[in-house]
């Protein structure tokens, strides 16, 4: 009898969606794949990143760089994320999402946005990012293929990577002042997230980042993603959840 061959790619399911988001969410830094210019050869080419409040990868680069150039001549790119630990590196998770680059326009409200989420995440661009050359792309997704792991492969479309959330907007408005407040009242609380709900070691660690979803913390080099028990419709419900959460992590020890 022939053998029948099981489909590679398994069913995405919640844990798998939840996976890509963390590996997105939690990366200072991917491979991007781009079109080199004038040539049109696949070039790869490292890059800063964060999240914009959606979850779509964000990157701050210079148009003297070949990265720049290419995706001004074609949009169309790719980012890897997902870096190796111990051991085997092929056994660890990572994500390649196929994008298409868009300039953001300098003197607009997207930029601001942007921008301050860019910084929160990735502080030591202060240096330059009011450098005329430099300017803020939006890598919009539009599908992606996961490895999560041997034998863990997955293919995802933009709605599960990217959050359409009606409250996107209300938390791009408030989120600035929730992290300030976070960082400089409730240290205690962030280090319970992070040791509680992500089974973090080491202190130091600061809010980066709010949306719908979750947090994203910081220590150092360190960047860690933390989901809320359910996903949030106003950001008026953050400080609850926030409460709630440090309430749950300092109860269990």
């Amino acid at each position: 009898m022939n053998e029948i061959k099981k489909d590679v790619i398994r069913e995405t399911d919640a844990e798998a969606i939840r996976l890509a988001k963390t590996l997105l969410r939690s990366a200072r830094f991917g491979a991007l794949a781009f079109n080199e210019k004038p040539t049109g050869v696949p070039m790869i080419s490292r890059i800063g990143i964060a999240t914009d409040i959606d979850g779509t990868p964000i990157t701050l680069i210079s148009s003297l760089s070949g990265h720049t150039q290419g995706l001004g001549a074609d949009p169309r790119c790719a980012l890897l994320v997902g870096e190796p630990g111990k051991g085997d590196a092929m056994a660890h998770p990572r994500i390649s999402i196929v994008c298409h680059a868009r300039r953001i326009e300098r003197e607009s409200a997207e930029n601001e946005r942007i921008a301050r989420r860019y910084l929160n995440r990735n502080p030591k661009a202060k240096l330059y990012v009011g450098l005329g050359d430099f300017a803020f792309f939006r890598l919009e997704v539009e599908r992606a293929s996961m490895n999560g792991g041997f034998g863990k492969a997955y293919l995802l479309e933009r709605s599960d990577i990217v959050t359409e959330n009606a409250a996107n907007e209300e938390f791009g408005a408030r989120e600035q002042s929730a992290i300030e407040h976070m960082n400089e009242d409730h240290r205690d609380a962030i280090a319970v997230y992070a040791q509680h709900f992500a089974k973090a070691k080491g202190d130091g660690w600061v809010v980066t980042g709010f949306d719908s979803e979750g947090m994203d913390l910081a220590a150092g080099d360190q960047c860690l993603r933390i989901f809320f028990p359910e996903q949030l419709s106003s950001a008026h419900d953050l400080r609850r959840v926030l409460a709630e959460m440090a309430k749950t992590g300092r109860a269990a020890g």
